[in-house]
């Protein structure tokens, strides 16, 4: 039985308390400052506020004050804050973890350098790690993975990645289930970025669904030609940028692909496309949507301005990048929908 630690008490790390618990292990979800209210419910229902299921039984709750008690003993940590919390976790909670205690991180993003380069969340971890001299395996979780579908047992298949494939063995040992699939793989680079660039290019995918509403009306028959030529031109940006940043594996182009399907079915990403497209500017979406958290809006921003640098650099082609470059001018500049239909068009 190993001891498994879950900081951020969000929904996805939230939910692989189930398949970690379920596997009999000893469960600890800990909340950030932020998640107070949601650990006082899970101590008092033993369920999640956002699931309709309970933990299974056997799940420890602590506040983040407690956070050293629920260390203790820890065989590996999973990190379920959001890309708005890699900072925190990066300056409160590296610092009190000890060495040799792996990390496995569920959240998604990248960071743009003004070089024009994009980091994974993990190498902005590791320097800190390294500045702290600091010796603890980083590991991340990608692939189509909605925590609710995972909650439900919907079949699932991820992929964990890191540098140390002896550690991914020994979590994925913990965690594989008969419903939760895992591949292991050491491109933290390719694992990473796909599965963060496809916030930005489902919000693109989203858009022609408020396009189609804006021209048919809210309860028109969805069009699926639009949604589709806009998917397939999405994974082909996708496959540059991977190349771009010098991703290892490029078939890890496929757990892109499968999390932009999953994330144009539902979610904010979804919601906030089909407002722009409706004709709302991003403010007006934003206040539309005023509470939830728009991660995707961030991703695009930070891969467009990489792109841009680089393209000043003569390294890149920015045409190449059509659909980013038109996602960045809705969010960047309030400019309308327009979607650059004619730039997805090539010959070979």
């Amino acid at each position: 039985m190993k001891t498994i630690t879950i900081i951020g008490a969000g929904m996805m790390g939230s939910a692989l308390a189930f398949p970690a618990r379920e596997n009999g292990h000893d469960v600890r979800l800990v909340g950030t400052h932020l998640d107070r209210e949601i650990i006082d419910h899970c101590c008092k229902t033993n369920r999640h506020p956002k699931f309709n299921k309970d933990f299974p039984d056997g799940m420890t709750y602590y506040q983040i004050e407690d956070l050293k008690q629920a260390l203790v003993g820890t065989d590996f940590i999973i990190c379920g804050v959001s890309s708005f919390g890699v900072d925190w976790f990066k300056n409160e909670i590296l610092p009190q973890l000890e060495d040799g205690i792996p990390v496995i991180s569920v959240t998604k993003g990248l960071m743009n350098t003004e070089n024009g380069e994009l980091l994974t969340y993990l190498d902005i971890w590791q320097e800190t790690l390294d500045a702290l001299g600091k010796t603890i395996p980083l590991n991340a979780i990608g692939g189509p993975c909605t925590s609710y579908e995972l909650v439900a047992h919907d079949q699932t298949e991820v992929t964990f990645c890191g540098k140390d494939m002896q550690v991914l063995s020994m979590i994925k040992a913990a965690m594989a289930t008969d419903y939760y699939h895992i591949s292991l793989s050491t491109d933290i680079v390719g694992v990473e970025s796909a599965v963060a660039l496809k916030n930005g290019y489902a919000l693109g995918i989203a858009l022609t669904i408020g396009l189609n509403q804006k021209e048919f009306g809210i309860d028109s028959e969805l069009h699926f030609n639009s949604q589709a030529a806009v998917f397939g031109h999405s994974v082909r940006e996708m496959y540059k940028l991977l190349a771009l940043q010098g991703a290892d594996d490029i078939d890890n182009l496929v757990l892109g692909a499968g999390d932009l399907y999953v994330t144009v079915y539902g979610g904010r990403t979804r919601l906030v496309g089909i407002l722009l497209g409706r004709g709302l500017d991003i403010d007006e979406a934003k206040l539309e949507l005023k509470g939830v958290t728009l991660e995707s809006l961030v991703v695009a921003e930070r891969v467009a301005k990489a792109v841009k640098v680089k393209a000043e650099k003569g390294l890149v082609n920015a045409e190449e990048f059509p659909l980013l470059m038109h996602i960045d001018e809705i969010i960047t500049q309030k400019k309308a929908v327009n979607i650059p239909w004619d730039k997805f068009t090539f010959e070979k």
